[in-house]
Parts: C-alpha cells; structure tokens; sequence
C-alpha cells in the first residue's frame, strides 16, 4: 500500500438492509489506508453494493458498474451483494469489473483488496448459500439522522416470484442481547432513532428462540433512543402482542409498512403468501382503532401472472376501502428460478404498467388524504441535518415528512411541532412550537 491514503467510494442499489450493510462495510477501511469520497468523483476504488428484486434491479446494477468503469477507467471495481450472489458470472463478464463477492464474502471486501491492482479477469468470490449461514451485524451511522439497525436476515417463506431466499439464504438473526449492545452504541453517538430492518424482520427470533415482541421489550430500555422504527413487518407476523406494545409505549413509534402484494386471495395463493386478506385488513382495523393517526403503508404487485381484470379489480377495490397511508407499488418483474417465471397467465407489459399507473396513483389520493387527515395536528419530529433549497425536513413518527425554513439548531433534533398545510411533493408545512 503506498504512502498515500487512496480514494475509495461506495454506491448502493435497493433497500435499507443494503444501505445499512453498506455503512457498515464502509467502516472496516482503515482511516489511515483510506480515505472515503462520494460515488460521484473520481476513485481509485468503487464498492458497488447490488440488488436483485427485479430485472429493473439488475439492469441498474449494469448501468451503475458500466458508468463508474467509464468514469474511472483505472479504477477498482468491486461488485458485492444480492446480484452479485445470483448472477457472477455475468457481471464478471462486463469489461471493468474485478472482484465479485457474494452476500457472505462481500462483509470481507477490505481483506479481498489487498494489493488492489486491476485485473485482467475479475475474480468471483461468490459461495453456496446454506441453512447455516452466519449472521453479519451492520448498523448505519454518519450516513442519515435516523440509524437502522440489521436485526434478521435472510427468508424461510418462499414466495413463488422471490429470489430474496436464493440470495440471502435461510431466516437467522442474533440473540436480543446482541442487539440491544449494538442500540447503546448507537446511542453513543448522538443518534436520537433506530429503524429495526432485515429481510423478514418480524421473523426475528426464529434462530434463537426469541421473539419480536420480546426484542422490542427490550430495546426500548436503550437510554439516548427515544424514537424506534419497525422498518416492514409481514401482516402474519405483526400480532396483538406487537400492536399493544406500540399502543403503550411511545418509544415505538405508530408506524407500521405492511407488505401485501395482492388484494385478490387467488393472487395471494398463487403467490405463496401465508395470509388472506381479511386478515391484513384485521390488522389494518386494529391499529386504526387504537391509533387513528398512525401511518400505515402497504406493498402491492401489478400483473402477477394470472391476475385478471377482475383479479386486478378486486385488488384495487380492497386497497381503496381500507384505511392506508400510502402504497408501494411493484410491477410484476419475473425472476430466474424462480415458480413465477414458469406460470401461466402472463400479463403484458402494457397491462401491467396500466395497473401499476392506477395504484400509483390510488397511492397519491390516500396520502393526501392522509396528510389533510393530520392537518392541525401536534407531532413529534426528528430533523435531517441537510440543507436543501435553504429548507430543513424531518419525518413525525407516524411518517410524515415535514419541511421548515432552515434553521441549524433545528438539525438532528426531535421537537413538537403543528402540521399546518400541504407543502407539495408529499411534504407538510410545520409551525415550532
């Protein structure tokens, strides 16, 4: 290694579980080896952390390599991650790239760049997945506001049009006391939120005998953490006991992302889900009863193959009668390996997008109407400590993203505050209080 500390970047494709593997990676160069620059300057190494949910996803992760390659020739290209698991021989084909490491390998990224020369073939590093897989801890810090928190990885459930299992292998987390040392640490640092994520987070416990529930019990004693996020939570798994925790203790935070993906229980079927309807819409029923205000998201696929007009109608029909915040919406990506990819019925692309266009915008009415819902309302809000268009934004703990004239002392702080009017851009107008 030369006397010069060399440049290094990252970049991350997909969701939060990346982002927070990604900070934690970043942490194990050495300051005095490296030195960390954004992925949008010149670098004489690049992390590209890599995501496969969809064929968007993958053709992302494509585009993302080639563009560093071209704007550092020289540099080192390191691919690691999801895509990087299920398809290395093909990213190793792309002209650039020179290490490609798995979703096990990829936590070993400083040890694999020892010399950190370019190579003329890019090794793979990409090993079978296994019921035994170890659990990496990560946690996200100096990146955002909020921390979030890897409490679970990998899926035990097999959902017919998911490589997530294929990628990140079997559910595994670490035991609660684990966990609640990583939170103080957290909290060590000044960091006032922490989102609990993983891949099926309230899956947690399953490799140790703990419970979700009993997590949340636990962490919430964590002094300096005043707010906790539930990042998404499986509607199976999101029970009684969950609901009243957040219902007793303010700690836990009223907001709770629900993956759905169908309103339609043939779909539901089709897809391999655990659930019927009626039982998120009971989970929705509850937690409206208990906590009217509390943000509730949901997840929904456009064009699973077989969903009908009617399918899609009966969809549409449940999501618009039931009381949500907002929707993310996915249009159906089918995946190698997947049973999706062999089933009958496929939508066309057309039709998909339609459907996916209609949910977007049944997503934007719910919102608003959820922000008019809050209008007048006191909140707590914790805020961002970047400045953009001389504004400050922060989120409430029912996950409404507010904006306020800038003014720094406001920065990394919860304060009380008065929604007052819509601000555009799904945002409100706050008054201090």
């Amino acid at each position: 290694m030369n006397a010069a500390r060399k440049k290094i970047a990252f970049h991350t494709l997909g969701c939060k579980l990346n982002f927070t593997e990604t900070s934690t990676i970043s942490r194990s160069f050495p300051e005095d080896q490296f030195e960390r620059v954004a992925a949008g300057r010149k670098a004489d190494i690049y992390i590209i952390n890599t995501c496969s949910v969809t064929d968007v996803a993958d053709k992302k992760c494509k585009q993302v390599i080639r563009k560093f390659i071209h704007q550092s020739p020289d540099a080192f290209i390191a691919v690691i991650g999801c895509y990087a698991q299920l398809r290395p021989q093909e990213i190793s084909t792309i002209p650039g790239v020179d290490l490609v490491l798995g979703i096990n390998e990829k936590f070993d990224v400083a040890r694999y760049l020892a010399g950190i020369e370019k190579k003329k073939k890019a090794e793979i590093h990409s090993c079978g997945l296994s019921g035994s897989d170890s659990f990496v801890s990560s946690y996200s810090v100096g990146d955002r506001t909020r921390s979030f928190l890897k409490i679970q990885d990998g899926c035990d459930y097999g959902c017919s049009y998911c490589t997530v299992p294929l990628a990140r292998g079997a559910s595994r987390n670490p035991d609660i006391g684990t966990l609640v040392s990583e939170a103080a640490s957290i909290a060590a640092k000044g960091v006032k939120e922490i989102v609990l994520t993983g891949v099926n987070t309230g899956d947690f416990g399953k490799s140790t005998g703990d419970t979700f529930a009993g997590l949340l019990r636990e962490m919430v004693k964590t002094e300096g953490i005043e707010r906790f996020r539930i990042s998404s939570i499986e509607p199976n798994l999101l029970t009684d006991e969950i609901i009243e925790l957040c219902i007793s203790n303010e700690k836990i935070l009223p907001h709770f992302h629900i993956p759905l993906q169908s309103g339609c229980n043939r779909i539901l079927a089709l897809m391999g889900r655990r659930y019927k309807r009626e039982l998120f819409a009971g989970r929705v029923e509850k937690i409206r009863k208990f906590m009217p205000l509390a943000g509730i998201g949901a997840d929904v696929i456009a064009g699973f193959p077989g969903e009908t007009d009617a399918d899609f109608g009966d969809t549409y029909n449940f999501l618009e009668s039931t009381a949500l915040s907002y929707l993310h919406v996915f249009t159906f990506s089918e995946r190698p390996g997947t049973k999706a990819a062999t089933m009958d019925g496929k939508n066309t692309h057309e039709v998909k997008e339609r459907r996916s266009k209609m949910l977007i915008e049944l997503s934007h009415r719910k919102h608003e109407e959820f922000l008019r819902l809050n209008k007048g309302k006191t909140a707590n809000v914790l805020f961002e400590k970047t400045r953009v268009n001389n504004m400050i934004t922060g989120y409430s703990g029912n996950y409404i993203r507010v904006e306020h004239p800038w003014q720094p002392g406001l920065a990394g702080q919860i304060r009380e505050v008065r929604l007052k009017d819509l601000a555009g851009d799904n945002r409100m107008s706050i008054e201090i209080i």
